[in-house]
This record gives C-alpha cells, structure tokens and sequence, in this order.
C-alpha cells in the first residue's frame, strides 16, 4: 500500500505540474499577442493621426495650419528614422543604442505634441503667435536629431553593403579561377602527348614498321642496317654499260 500511495502521489505531482506548466503558457500567449494586438492598434491610431495631420496642412490656414505642419513633419522624422534604425537592427548591434536614443527623443517629441495639440485650441491668436515660434525651433532640434541619426545609420548600412559586397566578388573571382584550372591542367597534358608523339615520329623510320606501329620481321631480327645499304645501293644510278 505504501509504494502505491507513493506512485499515486507522484503521478498527482506530475499532473499538477503539467497543469501549471499550461496555466504559465496560456498567460504567455495572452500576454504576446495583447501586446501584439496593442501594437497594431497604437499603430493604426498613429497612421490615423498622421492622415489627419496631412489633411490639416491643406485644409487650413494660419496658425492652425502652421502647426499642423510643425507636428507632420516632427512625426515623420521620428517614424522615418525609427524605420531605418529596426530595420537595420538584425545586421548592426549597434543600432540599438541609437534605438535607445530614439526612445529619449520620442519622449521629448510627446511632450511637445501634446503642447502643440493644446496650442492649436487655444483661441487668443496673439498667445499662439508668441508661442509657437519657441515650439517650432524645439520641433526642429528634435527633427534634427532624429534625420542626423537616420543618415548616418543609412550610410553605415550602405558601406557595410558595399564591402560585403566587394568581399563576396573577391570570392567569386576565385571560385572562378578555381573552375578554370582545368583549361592549364588539359595543356600540359596534351603538351606532354604532342611532344611525346613528335619524339616518336622523328624517330620512326620509314620501311621498319609493318604501317600499323608494331616492329617488322627486319628489325626483329636486326637486319635493319643491311637491308637499308643495300636499299641505297640500289638507288645509286648505273654508269653505263662496262667497255668489256
């Protein structure tokens, strides 16, 4: 009864642990995609804002106009930039810290949003006049804080780019010449062929081969030289009938 008690009480552990186990996944899951869903949602809100913006820009004038387009184009500098930077981020560590940075000027961008929305309320003109100068030089420090690290980003980007690229043709420069090795190695064999053929012929003599490259009857028996002076002798011209 013991040792049964004991396995059931471990078979009950092991449920309740893998019920907790669920429990912690399930919760995960939630968490992941409520954050996911947050972020497609903050996304649109902000995609929102940023046509309406635009349609401010056009649709009307004076100070509201002017400020509208102070927020457009604060906006877009840090989306633009913050674009750039996650993009880039998978290939370059290093981004992150400029990340980091752009959260700061995020925050610094949010602060001056929310004051430019209150400004455009703002029903005394002559407020919006004093203030709005102040507001757009802050704007246009933020901007260019932003776009310096979005360039500077883009070119560390594109020389990266470049000298991967520069190393991947050196690469394939020598593959190439790798496959081309062939083209020396079948020279030099059929070199060594046309040399040891030109050996051959200019040592062969004609009349000591049967026409077929193997050794006549003649030069196995050594009968060469004889039957060759006797050959010349009987090429030399007659002189002529004897006077006997």
């Amino acid at each position: 009864m013991d040792v049964f008690g004991v396995m059931i009480g471990l078979v009950l552990l092991f449920g309740i642990a893998v019920l907790a186990l669920a429990v912690v996944g399930t919760v995960k899951a939630a968490k992941a995609v409520t954050e996911k869903v947050g972020k497609h949602e903050a996304n649109a809100r902000r995609a929102v804002e940023t046509a309406a913006l635009k349609a401010r820009t056009y649709t009307r004038i004076g100070p509201p106009a002017q400020i509208a387009n102070v927020r457009l184009k604060l906006r877009t500098s840090l989306d633009g930039t913050r674009q750039v930077l996650e993009s880039g981020l998978s290939q370059d560590g290093q981004l992150g810290e400029s990340l980091a940075l752009l959260t700061r000027l995020d925050a610094h961008a949010a602060e001056l949003d929310g004051q430019l929305r209150m400004l455009e309320r703002e029903p005394d003109t002559a407020r919006i006049a004093a203030k709005l100068p102040e507001l757009r030089e802050r704007a246009e420090r933020i901007t260019h804080s932003a776009e310096t690290m979005r360039w500077a980003a883009q070119d560390r980007m594109q020389r990266f780019a470049e000298d991967e690229l520069s190393r991947l043709s050196q690469e394939c420069e020598s593959e190439a010449g790798a496959l081309r090795h062939w083209d020396s190695a079948g020279a030099g064999v059929g070199g060594g062929l046309g040399a040891g053929a030109g050996v051959g012929v200019g040592a062969a003599r004609p009349g000591l081969t049967d026409g077929k490259g193997r050794p006549s009857a003649e030069e196995l028996l050594g009968l060469t030289d004889p039957l060759v002076k006797l050959a010349q002798r009987l090429r030399k011209p007659s002189a002529g009938p004897s006077a006997g």
